[in-house]
């Protein structure tokens, strides 16, 4: 008690002193102003850095606010304003940075600074305290380096925004280009010019050129790299095959390595926490873990990329007997293997006796018809098929799988199995077509090979079985390689089974039997006209009554090539329809369709035609026109029509065009206009089988052109090339009706003429020219080579021959009187009319020789004549008129003169001498006369005195005629 009173007063002493100092220093406002303000630059991320401590802090930590400005070129202009929060702890060095969107080396930056307490501990202590002062910091640029622009080797992400500055040094018209692109600017002093990019793309690897320059003069550039965004890790999961090794795989995404190390491609690593360890992967997509010895039940993996920019981690946590991965099952076999059935084994990799596997058997051939089968095994496997088609291959796969934990299957092991071969199961599909010729069938046969589900084996050859059934015992054998689908044969008349088979190693198929009848390949079916379309054609047909089995539609899919490539289709015997669609169809060319039945008996029927275009084509060219009968006035064009396999549609008629310089067309026609500009009149020809077109109602001496052209339902042909007709004149026309009817009756009566001169001087010889007489010439040649006229003392005169038809004989009279005998001259006698020795004055003159001569030839002596008496004198008579009745008047008179010829039966025969002898021996001449010489011009004349002429002889002396 003694030392509290003691010591009471100095410690309540101390006490007050001690409260009396703590209220003046709450009273006072304690200086917590940021000391030791230091800023520095990161160039390569454009931060800037801030270091700066608190001193004197009442407390040892206190929740603070320090408000920063930071400007730009000049501290009045202030570009940031922020608070950063922390807790001080007494003597700690505070750091923050400051990432600047324009390149820290573009200009000069200040920063400053102030706290505020901002404890909820310590109320009373809430205050702010002054600014420091500006720190102004400069980014450092080598001075051997004349940059202008900032940033250098900028590297950003794809879709970030980036900044750039150009000190310029005052130079005006300054322009910046990214690649190839203008980019504008904003100008932030008079030296100083931004340029803000946003979004900016991936361009290259290698980065993407940024320069500016002054009129077209480059000053700086610099290189901007993008990067490709980093992507998380995708699908990342461990597995096991082995209990010995972890397996881990995932998905990288993009890459986002960069050209000249500016960035490399991102990194992987992978840790394990439960064991802490951590491993660098050395592969993009995949990293291998060892599992250790004392077996980790329960894996948790952080898999991290990384590159520049940013980091991505994705996590994964499992049982390690949940991700097990078998490896493929080994040593596959087949055994027992038949034609539908067979067995297969196969061994799966030792993992011990650690579980039951499930596997899974699949089957699969190339028509995509699945098996699947599963079964449960330990290591060794087996599996038997059934219900397999025959000389079929197939494809075995097999592959395995954890049974208690499904997690992923094994890889599939797969073999290729093939089945033994089996007889051909169904029959051939047959066709056939017939052509009758002389009485003979020539039939083409035709099959459709075997699918290889039908064939069960590779066939080998087809028979073929051609029975008569009109002679039983008549066989036709023919025996087809395996590669045909078709044969011909040549049947006598009558009536054929046919049979075909297929063989192979094994057997032969079922029998395809047809009937070949005596009628068939004679049938004759109207044709009808189709519309095809695009997809194909509809064919339609009555429905027959009779007994038949099906209906038989066949076409050729290539009709224009040589072979056509015939086709059917077998329908039930109550269809009366169906659609034939090909790929081999072609707009423009026309497929015809037949369609039989058939019967019960195998025979076919055809029962129609069809004929069509799935698409009908304009015509690609014109028809060949003649012109006939022109006229003045008209004239007929004709042509002819094509050939049915060449048509591109069906001709539903024809255009005329004719062009000339009339301006109005006929009523019946159209005008149009030509490519060329000039018009002309189009007729229409609707009716297809016209082939002929009369042009009329034209002009005389006119030109005119025409065209013809063909249409079908899809446009019209070429009109082709114009020919030109000009029409004749009219009056020539009419001239020539004139002109030609009196030109053949002219001919006709030149010819009359001509012919009627023919036969007078046939009937009327000429006169001789006696200049021209051969008989002049002989009297020339002997006697006087200079005479041109001939004397009557000249000539040989004629002689009448005298015939006793009774007796037989003949006599020749001379002007002697003297009678020749028989022996004298066996055969004729020539009789001589001399004229009489006692006849002296005028009389007239009867001379054979010559008819016209004067008197006064007679009076010389040198003519024969005939004595007559002056009472009948023949000149009066008129018996000159006619030489018969002077040859009759010479023999009375000649009879009554010579009683010695005998009596009897008598003739006279008149002899010209139309040729001379070649001597002048007038008895030589008399008694062997001369045959007359049918080509001599001397003919004989008369002449009588002109005081005795008769009215008869005047008339014949004033117009002559031939005798």
């Amino acid at each position: 008690m003694a030392f509290f009173v003691v010591f009471q007063t100095p410690f309540l002493l101390a006490l007050l002193s001690w409260r009396t100092c703590q209220s003046e220093v709450l009273a006072e406002p304690v200086p917590l102003t940021p000391e030791s303000l230091n800023v520095s630059i990161n160039s390569t991320l454009q931060h800037l850095h801030l270091q700066w401590t608190v001193h004197k802090l009442p407390y040892q930590e206190l929740q603070m606010v320090f408000p920063i400005e930071i400007s730009r070129i000049e501290t009045s202009k202030v570009i940031w304003m922020g608070n950063y929060s922390t807790t001080v702890k007494r003597n700690q060095v505070l750091h923050w940075s400051w990432e600047s969107e324009l390149p820290l080396e573009c200009a000069t930056h200040f920063v400053r600074i102030k706290s505020i307490v901002n404890d909820a501990r310590f109320p009373e202590l809430s205050f702010v305290s002054n600014w420091s002062s500006w720190e102004e910091v400069h980014a450092h640029i080598p001075e051997q380096n004349h940059w202008l622009i900032f940033p250098r080797n900028k590297l950003v992400e794809e879709g970030s925004n980036v900044t750039f500055c150009y000190n310029s040094g005052r130079n005006p018209g300054i322009s910046c280009y990214l690649g190839n692109e203008l980019i504008h600017g904003e100008q932030l002093d008079s030296n100083l010019f931004t340029f803000k990019l946003t979004n900016v793309p991936f361009i290259s690897t290698v980065g993407t050129n940024i320069y500016c320059g002054v009129n077209y003069t480059l000053e700086d550039g610099a290189v901007l790299f993008v990067s490709k965004v980093l992507e998380e890790p995708k699908n990342f999961s461990c597995e096991t095959q082995d209990f010995k090794t972890l397996s881990c795989t995932w998905d990288p995404g993009v890459e986002t390595g960069l050209g000249y190390n500016r960035q490399p491609r991102q990194h992987y690593t992978l840790f394990e926490s439960f064991s802490g360890e951590k491993k660098f992967c050395g592969h993009n997509n995949w990293c291998n873990w060892e599992i250790s010895q004392d077996l980790q039940e329960t894996y948790n993996f952080t898999l991290t990329a990384e590159n520049y920019l940013r980091k991505r981690n994705v996590s994964s946590v499992f049982k390690l007997t949940d991700r097990v991965h078998l490896k493929a099952p080994e040593s596959v076999h087949f055994t027992n293997v038949g034609a539908t059935n067979a067995t297969v084994t196969w061994k799966m990799p030792i993992l011990g006796n650690c579980c039951t596997l499930l596997c899974q058997i699949e089957l699969q051939d190339k028509e995509n018809v699945r098996q699947e089968h599963n079964v449960s095994i330990r290591v060794n496997g087996e599996f038997h098929f059934s219900e397999l088609k025959p000389d079929t291959e197939y494809v075995v796969r097999i592959r395995c799988a954890n049974a208690e934990h499904l997690w992923k299957w094994s890889e599939w092991a797969t073999r290729t199995l093939v089945t033994a071969e089996a007889a051909p199961s169904k029959a051939l599909d047959v066709w056939r077509t017939v052509k009758s010729d002389k009485g003979l069938h020539n039939v083409t046969l035709f099959w459709k090979p075997l699918s290889k589900f039908h064939a069960n084996g590779k066939i080998l050859f087809y028979n073929i079985v051609a029975k008569n059934l009109d002679k039983k015992s008549e066989l036709k054998l023919l025996c087809i390689p395996a590669l045909a689908n078709g044969t011909e044969l040549t049947l006598d008349p009558g009536s054929y089974q046919i049979q075909v088979t297929a063989n192979n190693n094994v057997g032969t198929s079922p029998a395809s039997e047809i009937v070949i009848s005596e009628n068939s390949g004679n049938e004759e079916v109207e044709e009808e006209i189709i519309n095809g379309t695009k997809d194909g054609f509809l064919i339609s047909w009555k429905l027959r009554s009779g007994d038949m089995t099906r209906y038989v539609v066949d076409w050729c899919e290539h009709p224009q090539s040589l072979h056509c490539d015939l086709q059917w289709k077998n329908l039930g015997p109550n269809t009366t329809s169906t659609v034939i669609a090909s790929d081999a169809f072609r707009p423009g060319i026309r497929y015809n369709f037949r369609i039989y039945e058939l019967s019960t008996e195998k025979i076919a029927y055809l029962v129609e035609k069809k004929t069509g275009y799935t698409q009908e084509l304009a015509p690609l060219d014109s028809p060949q026109v003649a012109v006939t009968d022109l006229t003045s006035h008209s004239f007929t064009l004709s042509w002819k029509g094509y050939d049915t396999e060449t048509q591109r549609g069906f001709i539903r008629g024809y255009y005329v065009c004719l062009k000339s310089n009339a301006t109005q067309c006929h009523p019946d026609s159209v005008k149009e206009s030509l490519p060329d500009k000039s018009t002309c009149c189009k007729h229409d020809i609707s009716n297809p089988k016209q082939k002929t077109f009369l042009v009329k109602n034209l002009q005389p001496e006119s030109f005119y052109e025409f065209s013809v052209s063909s249409y079908t339902s899809a446009g019209e042909g070429p009109n082709g090339t114009f020919t030109k007709v000009t029409t004749p004149d009219g009056r020539s026309h009419m001239l020539m009706r004139i002109i030609l009817p009196m030109t053949l009756c002219v001919l006709f009566i030149v010819v009359m003429c001509y012919w009627k001169s023919q036969w007078v001087k046939k009937c009327y010889p000429d006169i001789p020219d006696p200049y021209k007489s051969s008989i002049l010439s002989l009297i020339k040649s002997k006697e006087n080579p200079h005479l041109t006229i001939m004397n009557v003392k000249d000539c040989i005169p004629d002689a009448i021959e005298v015939i006793n038809k009774s007796e037989g004989t003949k006599a020749q009279f001379t002007g002697t009187g003297k009678p020749l005998t028989e022996s004298e001259s066996p055969k004729r006698a020539n009789i001589y009319l001399p004229p009489a020795q006692d006849f002296s004055g005028p009389a007239p003159c009867i001379s054979f020789e010559n008819f016209t001569y004067n008197e006064s030839a007679c009076d010389s002596g040198s003519c024969a004549h005939i004595p007559v008496p002056t009472t009948a004198l023949p000149c009066q008579l008129g018996l000159l008129a006619s030489p018969d009745n002077l040859l009759k008047t010479l023999e009375n008179t000649h009879t009554n003169s010579q009683g010695e010829i005998p009596a009897g039966e008598m003739s006279l025969n008149y002899v010209s001498q139309l040729a001379s002898p070649m001597s002048g021996d007038k008895d030589s001449l008399l008694i062997n006369p001369p045959v007359p010489v049918l080509c001599s011009e001397y003919k004989m004349q008369m002449s009588a005195p002109s005081h005795l002429a008769s009215p008869v002889l005047s008339e014949m002396a004033a117009s002559p005629e031939p005798f």
